[in-house]
């Protein structure tokens, strides 16, 4: 920051010596160059413009023309020179003790004004002077006869008028030059002053906030320290540094013994600041003896190099070399925080910025409004606090720009007007200066960053300009450094359109033509010492300032070509990426994209395409959809429909509507793209047979998994012969035609094949190779559909392992493993393990891609699963409802995904005994599959047998039996009778019919069923074992309670072999088992078994799950058989206090406890208790 301290310039002058003879032309020459000298400021702070100098200089011009003007005799010349020269010194005084925005300083101006404009009236107003009258006054004022005491007021005034121009001069470099040359003619002698003029100017009125700083400043600067103490203030020009240094120096200046300020912007002014210090404390006439007599003096002296902003001027030069002293030094160049301890000065804090801009604006005064401000920066409950807060985010905290905004504010009384005015002024309103101001800078934002710029490479100026079109943050070398290795396609862009881009970093090339990092940073170290970026080493990232960044776009000659530039850059930076970090990298570069307008700039470059895969990315689907189409039409127009080119981005096109959801529009596309790639191509070209493997996927994606099937066993064959067994394509064919078979529920199939890829990623790639490591995780897929989630587990553990070792722990896919294994841990039971990793994956994921990303509310969404298997329904109903939010924003509502959040949402209202809730929202989930997918698409039937589930709970079971049975058909039809989903179907529906009572038909259903399962996945699966368990429920149902006592022996001694004693599946055959056994009246029997599962159920899922409560109900019961009614109705008692904590009284399960509850207290003779009770579940039963 400027200053106006009058040790900023001082001409190289000879003093002169009293009486001496060669002085006396000098005397009597001195008025007109003087006043040359002052006109010439004048001129220039009217063009700068600078209000203060071309006051003082004004006024200097009317003193001394006054003088020369004057008509009189002796003594009105001795009068005038006292009245002058008293006023002057007043003045002088004022600017140094207050400032030059002083009041005081303004009234002495005013009234200086007035005094000399009524001399200069007197003396126009004298009627004819005498021709040679102007001869005899030079003579008479440089006459030797004049008296000691009129030379004395000369002298005087000569040295301060020499002290004001001074002050004037400091920031008028356009001038400076010809204002010294003027000084230092020999005609120009003047007498420099005898006491010190290196004071410092008291720091802003409306200074705010930085406490932060000047606390570190004062515990840092301690004296009798026993060495030199010097700290640096460090950061963009406008962003108060001097301010900082000010307040410090006005709180501390008992601390030191003299302070002396220097201008240290150049060479000269460090030259003549030290000078100036030699002269007034006569010590010497140099800079040298300056620094030699601090050397000797012991004293706490306090040097401030204000503005040490050249990143050539090697200042410890300028240091005084002793163990003493200390330094202040304020720069844009962060470079020299190598001197000492240092602080950042950055942007301000919101309270602060909002109390500045309040204060700059003089719209609230009081404490209590300032406080108020501050508090309203996050409540926002005020509209002229709201309109601040606006203005002070549109600035970015920025000190320097809020005084503007404040002082503009301050003139026109319209706080909303001015942030229309700013929104499209911006460059101008930050350009201009207030003429009343609270401090003595004399840049604008615009001009003080100017500076800086102009002082740049060529090559430097141009990397900001380009970065100007980038977001502001996440700058990183290899965006450029990945640019440079671009391999041109065979279509568009062609070279010749990237001449520039190919220009600008040939600057950047090594004498081999590889990149030079080295070089990069030369000229981004560059910039970064005008602090007009920074670098956060920790992220290798490159930042601008906003409103640099906003500012240096001005700067541009033509910003079309420069935007295409960039544009150019980014694109060929993204082609490059390799697509194991494409997720990373799109949300690096996301950014840049959105800053850029690809639209306009990049789909004209002919990236348009690579811009595509980051939009997808991050699911910017309907930016993707309208990128696209604009490059599809632009291709089809400048190659023809036919050409690969056009068919390429056809099939791009495709894809994105994929991601849309919209897989019909896709399937059109992509059998397009097949049929002409047949046709101009062949049937055996690489292209056509990813074309067909691309339909495969969307036949897939619209459930028809047949179809599927068959082109990608096309594709596979053909690939194999084509390229090879082991080639990746044929590998990663196989993989796909895996998943299918995984899909028609040919899990042995789909096992068989990950097997195989697995196998040939080993051997071809290694153990550790990322594709070796998706093949693992695949496989391990396969073992839990097989339901041999112990090697699942084993799998994912390794693939964890190896991730994390290889990638990090935050890398993508190694938290995609961790996920994966989370799932298997609650599959296996474990569901606190399942839940630590889950939440570890959420965190990590919120902060690595943000809230928003579709992997982040993947997370979200399993760990409302777990939450719900945890039994805590309220907790996976809360985070449902935020996926299900961020997915219709994200994605729309009628997304496959945002259907799919819907569909969890309403399970949970189910759980939560909200069965109307929970069918209005299943209803929507299904209108819209119907409408988007078609009547029998596998989601389709899914949201059709969710909805009979909550029919069942609504204890509509004709309605449930009604859409189960269209379930079942059309599963049959689509995936025959033996698919997973469609024995699932056909369990559903026996269900329903053993509710309806007709538990023959439900037997037949379920026998069918279980053979089918045995026959599928093997008699240990766990379907096959849900399976036999329901057929025992059946036998029960019939009264046959030994062979469901049987079945239900087979089962718990399966899951206690296969999952283990604890496992949730385990226990609830227990209790199954407990229940067959009171059928049979062995009633100790059931209450062992049942006394097991409550305690296994309180340690592994605690008391208030809704299963332990279930099997405390349970014990109730057998405890109520045997004839213990007291430790019936304990039991009963606290299962229905915890129902009701947990659920409220109008959920189902708590209306049972109730009538439990009320049997038990009639059994007791506790008729009031339980009459009170039946009213109750009366009032609630009505209720609903």
């Amino acid at each position: 920051m400027s200053t106006t301290s009058p040790s900023n310039a001082q001409p190289s002058t000879t003093q002169p010596t009293g009486g001496d003879k060669a002085s006396a032309k000098s005397k009597s020459d001195w008025l007109a160059p003087a006043i040359l000298t002052a006109r010439t400021i004048t001129a220039a702070a009217e063009c700068a413009p600078f209000p203060y100098i071309k006051g003082v200089s004004g006024t200097v011009v009317i003193l001394l023309e006054t003088v020369q003007k004057v008509k009189k005799n002796r003594e009105d010349l001795k009068e005038l020179c006292e009245s002058t020269t008293e006023i002057v010194m007043i003045l002088h005084d004022q600017i140094l003790a207050h400032g030059n925005t002083a009041v005081k300083f303004k009234a002495m101006c005013e009234e200086l004004e007035s005094y000399l404009a009524a001399v200069v009236f007197a003396v126009q107003n004298l009627h004819n002077p005498s021709k040679g009258f102007r001869k005899r006054v030079k003579e008479f004022v440089g006459s030797s006869n004049i008296t000691d005491e009129i030379a004395g007021h000369q002298k005087q005034i000569q040295g301060i008028c020499f002290k004001l121009k001074l002050l004037a001069a400091v920031d008028t470099n356009s001038k400076v030059n010809e204002m010294h040359a003027i000084m230092t003619a020999p005609s120009f002698v003047v007498t420099p002053p005898s006491q010190s003029i290196n004071n410092c100017p008291p720091p802003s009125r409306i200074f705010q906030g930085r406490q932060i700083i000047l606390a570190k400043m004062h515990k840092f600067f301690t004296p009798n320290s026993g060495k030199q103490l010097i700290y640096v203030l460090h950061g963009l020009g406008g962003a108060g540094k001097t301010q900082i240094a000010l307040k410090f120096i006005q709180e501390s200046s008992a601390k030191f013994s003299d302070i002396f300020l220097l201008d240290a912007s150049t060479l000269d002014t460090i030259n003549t600041g030290l000078k100036n210090i030699a002269v007034s404390k006569c010590v010497g006439d140099s800079a040298e003896d300056t620094l030699t007599w601090l050397q000797s003096k012991h004293g706490d002296w306090l040097l401030f190099f204000d503005n040490a902003d050249d990143p050539k001027i090697n200042l410890n030069k300028f240091f005084p070399q002793c163990n003493h002293g200390n330094i202040i030094i304020t720069s844009r160049n962060p470079g020299l925080r190598a001197y000492g301890t240092h602080s950042p000065v950055s942007d301000m804090e919101d309270k602060d910025a909002i109390t500045l801009l309040l204060q700059s604006a003089a719209k609230e005064g009081s404490e209590e409004n300032v406080q108020a401000a501050a508090v309203i920066v996050k409540v926002r409950d005020l509209r002229i606090i709201e309109q601040f807060l606006i203005i002070e985010q549109e600035l970015f905290h920025l000190p320097l720009a809020i005084v503007q905004a404040g002082s503009f504010i301050l003139q026109s009384e319209d706080i909303a007007g001015y942030l229309t005015l700013y929104q499209k002024n911006r460059a101008r309103l930050l350009s201009e200066k207030a003429v009343q101001s609270h401090d003595h800078y004399a840049w604008t934002v615009y001009t003080t960053w100017q500076i800086s710029f102009d002082r740049l490479s060529p090559l430097a100026t141009t990397l900001l300009q380009l970065c100007s079109f980038l977001h502001y943050s996440g700058i990183s070398e290899d965006m450029f450094s990945n640019a440079s290795k671009y391999s041109f396609p065979v279509w568009l862009p062609a070279k010749e359109e990237l001449q520039e881009p190919l220009q600008f970093l040939s600057s950047f090339l090594d004498p081999t033509g590889e990149w030079s990092s080295l070089r990069f940073s030369e000229v981004t170290n560059e910039i970064k010492s005008y602090s007009l970026i920074t670098f956060d080493a920790a992220t290798k990232m490159f930042s601008i300032h906003p409103l640099v960044h906003a500012w240096s776009r001005n700067t541009l000659v033509d910003e079309a070509a420069s935007r295409l530039c960039i544009s150019s850059l980014l694109g060929m930076s993204i082609a490059e990426i390799p697509d194991q970090d494409i997720t990373l990298a799109s949300l690096r570069l996301m950014p840049h994209l959105g800053a850029l307008s690809p639209f306009d700039a990049g789909s004209g470059a002919g990236f348009g395409a690579a811009f595509l895969y980051i939009y997808l990315s991050v699911s910017k689907l309907q930016e993707a959809q309208d990128l696209i189409e604009q490059v599809f039409d632009k291709y089809n127009l400048i190659f023809g429909e036919q050409h690969p080119a056009t068919l390429e981005i056809m099939q791009r096109l495709g894809h994105t509507y994929s991601c849309l959801g919209e897989y019909k529009k896709a399937k059109e596309l992509e059998v397009t793209v097949l049929e002409k790639r047949s046709k101009l191509l062949g049937e055996d070209h690489l292209d056509t047979l990813r074309a067909r493997e691309h339909l495969a996927r969307t036949h897939s994606d619209l459930g028809d998994f047949e179809n599927a099937k068959e082109l990608q066993v096309t594709v596979l064959e053909k690939s194999i012969r084509l390229l090879g067994r082991d080639h990746p394509e044929a590998l990663m064919s196989m993989g796909r035609l895996a998943w299918i078979h995984s899909k028609l529920g040919d899990f042995e199939n789909a096992k068989e094949l990950r097997v195989t890829v697995l196998e040939k990623r080993t051997a071809l790639l290694g153990q550790d190779h990322p594709d070796t490591l998706t093949a693992m995780g695949n496989l391990a897929r396969s073992h839990s559909e097989l339901g041999d989630s112990e090697k699942a587990k084993e799998l994912e553990v390794v693939v964890l392992e190896k991730r994390t070792k290889l990638l990090g722990e935050d890398h993508p896919d190694t938290l995609l493993a961790m996920g994966n294994l989370a799932i298997t841990h609650s599959e296996l039971g474990d569901l606190e393990k399942a839940k630590e990793l889950e939440v570890v994956v959420l965190e990590k994921r919120i902060k690595l891609l943000g809230e928003h990303h579709p992997q982040t509310l993947m997370a979200m969404g399993n760990l409302a699963s777990i939450h719900s298997k945890l039994g805590d329904f309220e907790k996976a109903k809360e985070f449902e409802v935020t996926v299900l939010e961020k997915r219709i924003k994200l994605l729309g509502e009628d997304h496959p995904d945002t259907l799919l959040a819907m569909g969890n949402l309403a399970r949970t209202h189910s759980e939560l005994g909200e069965f109307e809730k929970a069918k209005e929202v299943e209803v929507t989930v299904l209108e819209k599959r119907i409408k988007l997918l078609g009547e029998d698409h596998p989601a389709t039937l899914l949201a059709m047998g969710n909805l009979a589930r909550t029919h069942s709970k609504l204890r509509d079971f004709e309605k449930a039996k009604e859409v189960e049975v269209t379930v079942l058909e059309k599963r049959i039809k689509l995936l025959g009778e033996d698919h997973p989903q469609t024995l699932m179907a056909m369990r559903n529906l026996a269900s329903t019919h053993s509710e309806l009572g007709d538990f023959e038909k439900a037997k037949k259903l379920k026998v069918t069923g279980l053979k089918k399962w045995i026959a599928l996945l093997g008699q240990d699966h766990p379907d096959t074992l849900i399976a036999m368990g329901d057929l025992a429920t059946t036998h029960s149902k019939l009264g046959d309670f030994e062979k469901a006592k049987e079945l239900e022996v087979a089962v718990l001694e399966k899951r206690t072999k296969l999952l283990g004693e604890d496992h949730p599946d385990t226990l609830l055959t227990m209790g199954n088992l407990a229940t067959t056994h009171s059928e049979l009246g062995d009633f100790e029997k059931a209450k062992e078994l049942e006394v097991a599962v409550l305690e296994k159920r309180i340690k592994l899922l605690g008391e208030d799950h809704p299963q332990t409560l279930m099997a405390m109900g349970n014990l109730a019961i057998t405890h109520s058989t045997l004839g213990d009614f007291e430790k019936a109705k304990e039991l009963e008692v606290t299962v229905l206090e915890k129902r009701r904590q947990l659920w409220g009284d109008q959920h189902p399960d708590t209306v049972g406890a109730m009538q439990n509850l009320a049997i038990m207290h009639r059994v007791l003779d506790k008729l009031m208790e339980a009459e009170e009770l039946e009213q109750l579940v009366k009032q609630i039963q009505m209720s609903l």
